[in-house]
């Protein structure tokens, strides 16, 4: 068995966003009339500012799990008897599941999704991969948000899902929670990134009367400019004076949802759930949590990393279902990570980088209490060097939910390549 020595690979938090950082410029390149905008803790890009689209599917958040979630952990095939046999010490016992039908359990820590599941808008697909696995932190997740394998293309799949469409306002895609733009918004259309809806705010403008003397100002000074500069410069100005109202304004969620106390993730999904209920034309909300690249001390099925940040997923995603109310019926969430884990635990209590892994799926329009996709199996004849095998691509899933939620037509153009899939049925006809 491999320790934690073995890997060399820095935390997935700060490699996911670090070497993203690096690839910045393919989210700003080649803007058609874009221009970045610095505001406090903000990053923008803008093209022309648009009247709100006739977009009318759902909301799509597409939470990036960065590290390498281990879906064998999370949605766990019981009924594999390889299972517990390659998982000893790590191994969540029978006795402490979710039932989730067929060979499936979900990790006792997911209990708050537990209505949802019973509900049927929360479920799962497992043994999901993608083209060329790679057990690198940065090429797999450059390769599974560009969603583009074999071809040239540089731009992101949500990019080109956005112009694909009329273009909406100028919150039409948000990253929520961070000021990187993901790799997956890179391209031409317009996207903005903050780190939360209270601080979207002009740098230096600390109250109401000083913000007004600022956009004043900045207004007059792009007065004279040509159209490729003010326009982007007015939609600025426009958003931060959207972002005050929404901050002035006291929130209290609805339904008697509580988002989980100090959690990073908690605060993200609040106000995209905000922003959502502001009718401030979102259509794409991106919201990353990092941290699941568990090597060592995982923990059991009870206590430790793992339970630790399921049971945060969890509960984010509970109050953010909550607290949506009758919008929820229009929202689909989607979760992502570069690749799963090894199937053997190692000699550290944790697992390495492996390939397979399990996407999560919450919404009105899913079709959810059940574990979708093809199982491979766990047995040494079964696995892809030592890993599960990702039976179902994911961008498979990533169509049906387009498609049959958010109004596209055909995927030729998003995702290149992709030929002969079937529907997986995870999702209802909108």
């Amino acid at each position: 068995m491999s320790t934690l020595s073995d890997c060399q690979c820095p935390d997935a938090a700060s490699t996911g966003l670090s070497r993203r950082s690096l690839l910045r410029g393919l989210a700003t390149a080649g803007a058609l009339g874009g221009v970045m905008t610095a505001v406090d803790g903000f990053n923008a890009q803008f093209a022309f500012a648009a009247s709100p689209a006739a977009y009318t599917g759902d909301v799509l958040v597409v939470l990036s799990l960065r590290g390498g979630f281990d879906g064998l952990n999370a949605v766990v095939p019981i009924g594999d008897p390889a299972y517990l046999e390659a998982r000893p010490t790590i191994g969540v016992p029978e006795r402490s599941l979710i039932p989730a039908g067929g060979i499936f359990g979900l990790h006792p820590a997911l209990a708050p999704l537990k209505k949802f599941w019973e509900a049927g808008t929360f479920g799962a697909v497992h043994a999901v991969g993608q083209d060329n696995p790679t057990r690198s932190h940065f090429q797999a997740m450059q390769e599974l948000e560009r969603a583009a394998p074999g071809s040239s293309l540089r731009t992101g799949w949500l990019d080109r899902t956005l112009g694909s469409r009329a273009r909406g306002t100028i919150f039409q895609a948000s990253q929520v929670g961070s000021n990187e733009v993901p790799l997956a918004l890179a391209g031409p259309s317009a996207e903005m990134a903050m780190g939360s809806l209270d601080s979207f705010t002009i740098a230096g403008a600390w109250d109401t009367a000083e913000r007004k003397r600022w956009t004043k100002a900045l207004t007059a000074m792009n007065a004279g400019a040509p159209a490729s500069i003010a326009a982007p410069a007015q939609a600025t100005l426009g958003a931060t004076s959207t972002t005050a109202a929404l901050a002035a304004a006291k929130y209290t969620p609805a339904g008697g949802a509580r988002y989980p106390k100090d959690s990073a993730l908690g605060k993200a999904l609040r106000d995209v759930a905000r922003m959502i209920k502001a009718d401030v034309g979102l259509q794409v909300a991106c919201v990353d949590e990092g941290d699941w690249d568990m090597h060592a001390n995982m923990g059991s099925a009870d206590s430790g990393w793992m339970h630790d940040h399921l049971n945060d997923l969890a509960q984010a995603l509970a109050a953010f279902a909550t607290d949506l109310g009758s919008r929820f019926r229009k929202v689909t969430v989607v979760t992502l990570s570069e690749f799963g884990r090894r199937v053997v635990e190692n000699g550290s209590g944790g697992v390495d980088h492996g390939h397979g892994n399990a996407v999560l799926l919450l919404g009105g329009g899913v079709n959810g209490g059940r574990v979708h996709g093809r199982w491979p199996g766990l047995a040494d004849g079964d696995l892809v060097d030592g890993d599960l095998a990702g039976t179902t691509d994911y961008r498979a899933i990533l169509g049906e939910i387009l498609q049959k939620r958010c109004g596209a037509g055909s995927l030729s153009q998003i995702f290149p390549g992709l030929q002969g899939v079937s529907p997986l049925g995870v999702m209802k006809a909108a």
